[in-house]
């Protein structure tokens, strides 16, 4: 075990033990569940969205603590960012995890490199993708809209 792999784990268990982003936002424009049956993760993603701006965005539910950390950062990534801007990390996070892809990460969201050794764990993937899936689906119907 290097130092890095150090590093990395004691960023993924903040994210999981933070309480920050584990909330329902009242009045959330849009809120999406996400469930991964396989391993009996569920979360609730709530966005609030004002013209193109991520202006605040929250999660519920339970989970492994990949699932849980994985929904932390991305509470933590993308509050502020545009709908396009948003839609673009995620294509970033979905590489880093499905295709080995080294994505350079914006400011605030470098985080997000701590889960990149799951990628080495293809069942645990699906675990720090959920609430990134579950922003997708709700990124399209904003599109849709």
């Amino acid at each position: 075990m290097n130092l890095g792999d150090d590093l990395y784990r004691e960023i993924i268990l903040e994210n999981y033990k933070s309480t920050k982003n584990r909330r329902a936002i009242e009045g959330a424009n849009f809120r999406q569940e996400g469930v991964n049956p396989s391993c009996g993760d569920d979360i609730e993603l709530y966005l609030t969205i004002e013209g193109d701006q991520i202006s605040d965005v929250s999660y519920e539910g339970m989970g492994c603590s990949i699932c849980l950390a994985s929904a932390n950062m991305l509470c933590e990534a993308v509050r502020g960012m545009s709908v396009a801007d948003a839609r673009d990390l995620f294509g970033r996070v979905r590489g880093m995890l499905t295709n080995n892809e080294t994505p350079e990460f914006p400011e605030g969201a470098e985080d997000l490199e701590a889960i990149q050794g799951v990628s080495q764990f293809p069942v645990r993937v699906k675990c720090a993708m959920l609430s990134w899936n579950t922003l997708r689906q709700i990124l399209d119907e904003t599109a849709a809209s």
